[in-house]
C-alpha cells in the first residue's frame, strides 16, 4: 500500500505540470487571438480609410472634368449675351453637349441603343404600349428617355414606347 500512495503525488504532481503547461499554452492562443483581433481591426479601418480616400481622388477627378463644361457653359452664355443671337448660343451648347458626352464615354459610360430593338427587361422599361400590326409585339418604337450602361452595369435603363398587336385589327381578319 505504501507503494500505490507514493505512486499517486507523483502522478498528481505530473498532472499538476501537465495543467501548468496547458494552461500556458491557452495563455499563449489567447495572446495570439488577441493580437490577431488587434490586426484584424486595424487592417479594417485601414482599408476602410483607404477606400474613403479612393473614393474622394476619383471624385476630384470628376469634379475637376465637370469644371471644364462649367467653363464651356459660361463663355457660350458670355457669346449668346455679347451677340443676342439664338444660333450662336445653340451652337455653343451642342459643342458642350459633344464634349460632355464624349468624357463620359471616355469613362466608361455607354448610351444604350434601344430603337428598332426588342424590348429586354433589363436594358428598358415601358412608357406606353402602342397597338400596331404593321411590326413585331415588342418592338421599341419610340425612346422616350435615353439609358445608360456605365462599364458594363446598367446605370439607367431607357424608358421606351413599344409596339403591342392591335385586337381590334387583329379581330378584323
Amino acid at each position: 500500500m505504501d507503494q500505490d500512495n507514493s505512486e499517486e503525488p507523483q502522478e498528481q504532481m505530473q498532472d499538476l505540470e501537465h495543467l501548468a503547461e496547458e494552461q500556458k499554452k491557452a495563455q499563449d492562443y489567447l495572446r495570439r487571438l488577441k493580437y490577431l483581433q488587434a490586426e484584424f481591426e486595424n487592417y479594417r479601418k485601414r482599408t476602410e480609410k483607404q477606400v474613403n480616400e479612393l473614393t474622394v481622388r476619383s471624385n476630384e477627378k470628376l469634379v475637376a472634368a465637370l469644371l471644364c463644361v462649367v467653363d464651356d457653359l459660361e463663355r457660350a452664355l458670355d457669346s449668346g449675351k455679347e451677340t443676342n443671337e439664338g444660333s450662336a448660343l445653340l451652337k455653343g451648347i451642342e459643342m458642350i453637349h459633344k464634349n460632355l458626352t464624349r468624357m463620359l464615354e471616355k469613362e466608361g459610360l455607354e448610351r444604350i441603343d434601344a430603337v428598332g430593338k426588342v424590348f429586354d427587361p433589363k436594358l428598358h422599361e415601358i412608357v406606353v404600349r402602342i397597338p400596331r400590326n404593321d411590326c413585331e409585339e415588342g418592338l421599341v418604337l419610340e425612346e422616350v428617355r435615353k439609358g445608360f450602361v456605365f462599364k458594363g452595369r446598367i446605370l439607367r435603363p431607357s424608358m421606351v414606347n413599344v409596339s403591342c398587336l392591335d385586337k381590334e385589327a387583329k379581330n378584323n381578319e
